[in-house]
């Protein structure tokens, strides 16, 4: 999990001239108000499924994945984590063992073979998404492409292949936390949310399985705080992330543009399960 525009737009995050998109925010509070008179659907109370990667890089188009994790979680009920080391075949570079710890020595005698790895994440998560649970990713649109990306590097099937089914349902807290509280200032790396929220972490951030546990007691807690999200049904939820995203993207271009800043456009759509991203 990289947060990959916070990198160079997280102290611009938190301007209060960034525009409103008033016409996205109509929408997303009309499927809000829609959604306000509903009993709290069965998503909010029934199985997630965290997932988190460490990887050798920020792009998502050629990045390897060193360490990913997958926890089942039910609130209140059951949490069950599970972990893998992988060799990625590839040299890890300094800076990003700096961030996560793993060098390429390390990897190369304890760690899994990638494709042996890499199934055995994806049909972890396919067995349980196929049945409809949701898939918490923090910053989703770097984890899943990176890991859709990694499966066909090797010759795997993907997610949906493994499925047979058209999509599945992703929750976003970094995604979701810009809709419900969009001119907070301030950064929204996982560590400035872990804060905002109050969350209790007895690690490190930037290992997987400490990040996934993180993420998902974070969106438990905006559950708890902002009570549209609790209310919305998840089908809903997909679209006001795909709206939120959009509006966010869109205000920090016209930022660049109107402040002169040169740089390549942050992408307005929010694709985190398309295959065929890059």
């Amino acid at each position: 999990m990289l947060d990959l525009f916070e990198v160079v737009t997280g102290d611009i995050d938190s301007r209060s001239d960034l525009p409103e998109a008033a016409g996205q925010e109509v929408e997303l509070r009309s499927l809000a108000g829609r959604s306000a008179a509903r009993e709290v659907p069965h998503w909010t109370k029934g199985l997630r499924v965290g997932f988190d990667t460490e990887t050798t890089g920020v792009d998502p188009a050629t990045a390897r994945i060193v360490s990913a994790a997958v926890v089942h979680r039910v609130p209140d009920t059951m949490t069950e984590v599970k972990v893998w080391l992988i060799d990625p075949g590839v040299d890890i570079p300094a800076a990003a063992t700096a961030v996560h710890g793993f060098t390429t020595e390390y990897v190369r005698e304890h760690g899994q073979p990638a494709a042996e790895a890499l199934n055995e994440i994806a049909e972890e998560l396919a067995s349980q998404l196929v049945n409809g649970a949701p898939v918490v990713v923090y910053n989703a649109t770097y984890d899943l492409p990176l890991l859709e990306t990694e499966l066909r590097r090797y010759g795997l099937p993907s997610l949906r292949e493994r499925m047979n089914i058209d999509d599945y349902h992703v929750l976003d807290p970094l995604v979701l936390d810009r809709w419900v509280d969009k001119y907070r200032k301030g950064k929204r790396k996982l560590g400035d949310l872990v804060a905002h929220y109050g969350i209790s972490v007895f690690d490190d951030l930037h290992t997987a399985d400490i990040d996934v546990l993180a993420t998902l007691d974070v969106l438990e807690a905006m559950t708890r705080k902002w009570p549209q999200i609790g209310v919305t049904e998840i089908e809903h939820l997909q679209a006001i992330q795909v709206n939120a995203h959009h509006a966010w993207a869109q205000g920090m271009n016209e930022w660049f543009a109107r402040n002169g800043i040169n740089r390549a456009e942050i992408p307005t759509g929010w694709f985190p399960t398309a295959v065929s991203v890059f």
